[in-house]
C-alpha cells in the first residue's frame, strides 16, 4: 500500500498531473505493518509501547534500503500519535492523525531530519544541543532523527554524550547507521538498537509481485527471481532494479530483458555450465562460457553465478527443504537437487574455493574472458583429480594388495600391458570412494617395477617470529624487491608459527600476500597461511625505521657535547647518527642511514 493511501485519500487529477514517482517512494511503508522482515523490531516495539517502557534513544542499523530511514520517521510518528481518540504513543497507526503526514512527507518541525555525512562537526551537535532546551511546537515530542550517525567526528559524539545520557523528556533521539562498529561504544550504550536483517528472497519476491499488480505490469515469475537476486536483501534496491525493467520493457517485465539490463547469464546456462565442468569436458565448458559472454553476460559474473549455484548444490545436500526458496528456478530445484546426490561435499567444497580464488582474478584482470577460461579449465582439470584422503586410500590399497591379486579396475598386478582398459563412469559410493563425475579412461598397469624412490630431502624448518625475520629471509636470499615491500608496506597485527595476519598500506601491490606465502614457503619449508586483517596493525618496518632515525637526531641534539659544538660552528648541521658495535642492523634498528636534518647545523 502506498504512503498516500495511508494517509489521506488519494487525488487522481494531482497525481496524474503530478511528477512520476518512482516505486520506491510510492510503495515506502507508513506503518509498522507494512515494514517486511523486520518482524523482530515491531514485536518489541509494540510490547514497549504498551507497557510505556519507552526509550530515550534508539540505533537502528542494517545494509543500505532495509528500511532504516523509513523505520525511524513510523517511530517519529509513533511517538507523536494523535487522534480525536487516541492521544499517547501508538504502534497500531491504522488511522491517520494529525501528524502523521507531515512527519512522513519529512516537513514536521517538531520532527527534525539530519544528515551526520554532511554534518560531521562539533558545531553542529552544538546546534542540537541549545535547542534541545525547548519544547516542542505542536506535537508531544521533539524528535531528533540522524542519518549516518557513524561519519560524527570524534567531538562531536563526545560532545552528544551527556545530553544522550539525559534529554529532556520531550526529546527522543533516533540514530540509523550502515556501520555500527564505527560508532563509539559510549554511544551505543545509551541507546536501544535495533539490527534490520536483510530481506528474505521469497519475501521480496512476494513484496514486488504484490506491486507489480497494483501498477498492471506483467512480470515474469523467473524475472522476479532474478531481482531479489540482485537486491541482495534490500527493498528499495528491489523495486529501483524493477522501476528500471518496467522502463526497459516498455510495461512489460520479461526474464530476458531483465537479464540483459543486469549483465546476468541465464540460469539453465549456468546449470549446463556447471555440468560440463564437473564432468572434466573442457572444451564444451569454454564453448557455453564463450557463447555467454557473447549474449552480453559478464565473465565475472559467469563465475560468480556458478558459485552459488556450486552452494545451492551443496546446501540441497544438507537442507533438501531449501529447494523451496520462493526466489529458485525449476531448472535449479531439480538439476541442483541431482548434482546434490551425485557429487560429494569434498568436490564441492574444493571447487568452492577455486572459485573464490578465480572470481577477483576475473575482476581484477585486463582480460577478464581469458581469466576465465582459464579459471574454468583448472575447475575442469581438478574434476577428476582425488582429494588428498582419497589418494592416501589409493595408496595404502596399492601397498596392501598382493602380488598377482586382481586390481580394482580388473587387471591383474602381474602383465597387464596388453589389456584394453573400459572407460567407467566415477561416481561417489558411500564409502567415500570416487568423488567426479568425469569420464576416465583406466591406464593399463605397466609390467616392470617402479625403480626405487629417491631418498627425499627435508628443507629445514626456518622459524618466523617477526617481520624482521620476513626481511631478513628476503636479505639471505637476495629478493631486495620483496624485501623493500616487506618493510615499506606490511603491518603486523599476529604472527605464529605457520599463521600470519598482516594489514597493507594503501600503496600496497594487490599480489603481495600471495607473493609472501609462495615466499614463506619456499624459504621456511613449510605451508603458511597468511591472511588480510581488519585489525589495526601495528607499524610498518619502514616507520619503525623512520621513528628511530628521528629520536636519534632528537637524542643527539640534546647531547651536551654535539649542542657545543654545534654552537661553536654556526652553520654546522647534523648529518648522520651512528651507533657502534651493534652487531645486527636488522635486527636493533641501530647504525640506520640518517637523511639530512631540516635545520642549519651539520656535524
Amino acid at each position: 500500500m502506498s504512503e498516500a493511501g495511508n494517509l489521506g485519500p488519494k487525488n487522481p487529477e494531482t497525481e496524474k498531473a503530478g511528477a512520476y514517482r518512482v516505486l520506491a517512494r510510492k510503495y515506502r511503508p507508513s506503518n509498522f505493518s507494512e515494514l517486511i522482515g523486520q518482524e523482530p523490531m515491531v514485536r518489541t516495539l509494540t510490547n514497549a509501547f504498551a507497557t510505556g517502557r519507552i526509550a530515550q534513544a534508539w540505533m537502528l542499523t542494517g545494509v543500505r534500503g532495509v528500511g532504516k530511514t523509513t523505520t525511524a520517521r513510523i517511530l517519529a510518528r509513533a511517538l507523536n500519535y494523535k487522534t480525536a481518540t487516541v492521544d499517547q504513543p501508538s504502534v497500531d497507526l491504522s488511522v491517520p492523525g494529525e501528524h502523521c503526514q507531515a512527519i512522513m512527507e519529512g516537513r514536521h518541525v517538531d520532527v527534525i531530519e539530519m544528515d551526520a555525512a554532511s554534518h560531521t562537526g562539533i558545531d553542529d551537535i552544538r546546534d542540537i544541543i541549545d535547542r534541545v532546551r525547548y519544547a516542542p511546537v505542536s506535537a508531544r515530542y521533539k524528535v531528533y532523527i540522524i542519518d549516518e550517525v557513524h561519519m560524527l567526528s570524534t567531538q562531536a559524539f563526545n560532545g552528544l554524550l551527556k545530553t544522550l545520557e539525559e534529554p529532556p523528556p520531550h526529546v527522543k533521539f533516533i540514530f540509523a547507521t550502515t556501520e555500527i562498529r564505527k560508532v563509539p561504544i559510549t554511544v551505543l550504550s545509551r541507546c536501544q538498537r535495533f539490527d534490520l536483517r536483510r530481506i528474505d528472497a521469497g519475501a521480496l519476491v512476494a513484496h514486488l509481485s504484490s506491486i507489480a499488480a497494483k501498477e498492471g505490469i506483467s512480470v515474469d515469475d523467473e524475472a522476479l527471481a532474478m531481482i531479489a537476486r540482485a537486491a541482495e536483501g534490500s527493498a528499495r534496491d528491489s523495486l529501483s532494479i524493477l522501476d528500471q525493467a518496467i522502463a526497459h520493457g516498455s510495461g512489460t517485465v520479461s526474464a530476458e530483458a531483465v537479464r540483459a539490463m543486469l549483465g546476468l547469464a541465464d540460469r539453465a546456462r549456468i546449470i549446463d555450465l556447471f555440468e560440463h565442468v564437473m564432468k572434466g569436458d573442457v572444451a564444451a565448458a569454454l564453448a557455453e562460457f564463450r557463447a555467454q559472454y557473447d549474449t552480453g553476460a559478464d565473465p565475472a559474473a559467469v563465475l560468480t553465478d556458478l558459485a552459488e549455484f556450486n552452494h545451492l548444490v551443496t546446501r540441497l545436500r544438507f537442507v533438501p527443504a531449501a529447494a523451496d526458496d520462493a526466489s529458485l528456478s525449476e531448472d535449479e530445484r531439480r538439476r541442483g537437487a541431482e548434482f546434490a546426490s551425485a557429487l560429494s561435499v569434498r568436490v564441492l567444497s574444493r571447487t568452492w574455493q577455486m572459485l573464490l580464488k578465480g572470481i577477483p582474478e576475473v575482476q581484477s584482470s585486463n582480460r577478464p574472458v581469458s581469466a576465465g577460461e582459464m579459471v574454468l579449465i583448472r575447475l575442469a582439470h581438478a574434476a577428476d583429480l582425488p582429494t588428498l584422503d582419497e589418494a592416501l586410500k589409493s595408496l595404502e590399497g596399492a601397498a596392501t594388495v598382493p602380488n598377482g591379486a586382481p586390481r580394482a579396475n580388473g587387471a591383474p598386478a602381474g602383465n597387464g600391458g596388453g589389456a584394453s582398459a573400459v572407460a567407467q563412469a566415477r561416481m561417489p559410493t558411500s564409502t567415500g570412494g570416487a568423488q567426479t563425475m568425469r569420464l576416465v579412461e583406466a591406464q593399463p598397469v605397466p609390467a616392470t617395477f617402479a625403480p626405487a624412490p629417491e631418498p627425499v630431502v627435508e628443507t629445514p624448518v626456518v622459524p618466523v617470529k617477526s617481520l624482521a625475520d620476513i626481511v631478513a629471509l628476503a636479505d639471505a636470499n637476495r629478493d631486495m624487491a620483496f624485501k623493500v615491500l616487506v618493510k615499506r608496506c606490511v603491518r603486523p597485527v599476529r604472527i605464529e608459527p605457520g599463521r600470519i595476519d598482516v594489514t597493507l598500506t594503501d600503496d600496497a601491490p594487490k599480489m603481495l600476500l600471495n607473493d609472501l606465502t609462495a615466499k614463506l614457503r619456499a624459504w621456511t619449508g613449510r605451508n603458511w597461511l597468511v591472511s588480510l586483517s581488519k585489525e589495526e596493525g601495528g607499524q610498518t618496518l619502514a616507520e619503525m625505521e623512520t621513528t628511530k632515525r628521528e629520536n636519534a637526531f632528537s637524542d643527539a641534539r640534546s647531547d651536551p657535547t654535539v649542542a657545543a659544538i654545534l654552537a661553536r660552528f654556526p652553520g654546522a648541521k647534523i648529518i648522520d647518527v651512528r651507533i657502534p658495535d651493534v652487531p645486527d642492523v636488522e635486527e636493533t634498528g641501530a647504525n640506520l642511514p640518517v637523511e639530512p636534518a631540516a635545520d642549519d647545523d651539520e656535524i
